[in-house]
């Protein structure tokens, strides 16, 4: 379904925005969380469930809703990357970039000649409404995706100002579990080489000038998270969501 991205022009004004991620790959769950009014979800096909063919469905599902949908995939293949695009998927949510040469590579990978090197089938596929809106896809397709680019690691740290410079990166999101797992401290938040390399990301973050987002880390809900700066926040998950809930609901039965 080809159809303005709600979710780019906001996050480039500053707005603070929040939505959650979807792992069991279930359209159904998109579809409520859209109806609900989040901002944005995340189809996680890098730590979640689901394919290309499968994002379909909660595409589908939020045809309804001014929800955006973004995807997580799974690598840095350009390959991938054309299948979610040619579905249709209004952002890439990309793992693990830890330069500006992986960055612009992957920009050039969502980009169509000249700008980059995506394939072309706009006559037939999914995003330019099965080729009877291709004309127009063709015109918008480049600068209506939205290009998330996830630090990591410290070496992404270090390399964030390059890697926000680069045409066509249009935010950034912070790994918190990764990022501290990159200096050996997995998910030790109230470690001081953590704080401080998060800290570091941050102040640099802020300097660059572009919206960035995170995940809500141990301690820290993710209402807190927008005075730190950060404008595209997740709430959590749909497995946490529906665990939770069952967990609460069984604790006060038990406790009875």
């Amino acid at each position: 379904m080809l159809r303005p991205n709600s979710l780019k022009p906001r996050l480039l004004a500053g707005e603070k925005t929040l939505g959650p991620w979807v792992t069991l790959d279930n359209p159904a769950t998109s579809e409520i969380f859209g109806l609900a009014g989040f901002d944005f979800l995340i189809v996680d096909q890098e730590h979640g469930r689901g394919t290309p063919e499968t994002l379909v469905g909660h595409l589908q599902a939020l045809s309804r809703s001014d929800t955006t949908c973004l995807v997580r995939v799974p690598s840095h293949d350009p390959v991938y990357l054309k299948k979610v695009l040619d579905v249709g998927v209004e952002g890439v949510v990309i793992p693990n970039v830890q330069s500006a040469a992986e960055a612009t590579a992957l920009v050039s990978a969502c980009r169509y000649p000249p700008r980059g090197l995506r394939g072309s089938a706009i006559g037939q596929i999914r995003a330019s409404n099965y080729g009877l809106d291709g004309p127009a896809y063709r015109k918008t397709a480049d600068d209506a995706l939205l290009v998330i680019c996830q630090i990591e690691t410290a070496t992404a740290v270090a390399a964030i100002p390059e890697i926000a410079a680069v045409d066509g990166v249009d935010a950034l999101f912070v790994g918190p579990f990764d990022l501290s797992g990159s200096i050996g401290r997995l998910g030790e938040f109230d470690h001081p080489d953590v704080i401080a390399l998060l800290a570091r990301a941050e102040a640099a973050l802020k300097a660059c000038g572009k919206p960035f987002g995170t995940v809500p880390r141990t301690g820290i809900h993710w209402s807190d998270m927008f005075a730190l700066g950060y404008t595209m926040v997740t709430a959590d998950n749909d497995v946490a969501r529906l665990r939770d809930t069952a967990l609460a609901d069984l604790r006060r039965f038990r406790a009875k």
